[in-house]
């Protein structure tokens, strides 16, 4: 009627195997400068243009400066940290 056959079973990764090593700057903090420096772009455009919806993307422009700072700041303990511990 069914398989009869063994049952496997998902092997899940130790937590003694060696990860990945981390890039030298993170992703999120490349992918937030990138967009700080596409909203100061716009930001630019929109009030050479007489928009005053610049006031939008300079807002977001922080944000995204803020969140930035955030993950290479984070990145950077957690080198620190690896370092002294060894």
């Amino acid at each position: 009627m069914g398989d009869t056959g063994s049952v496997r079973r998902l092997e899940r990764p130790s937590i003694l195997e060696p990860r990945q090593e981390p890039t030298p700057m993170p992703r999120l903090a490349l992918y937030a400068l990138t967009v700080c420096a596409l909203a100061v772009v716009a930001a630019v455009v929109s009030f050479v243009q007489g928009y005053w919806l610049g006031v939008v993307w300079v807002l977001l422009a922080g944000l995204s400066s803020n969140m930035a700072w955030y993950y290479l700041r984070r990145a950077k303990a957690e080198r620190d940290a690896r370092a002294a511990t060894g």
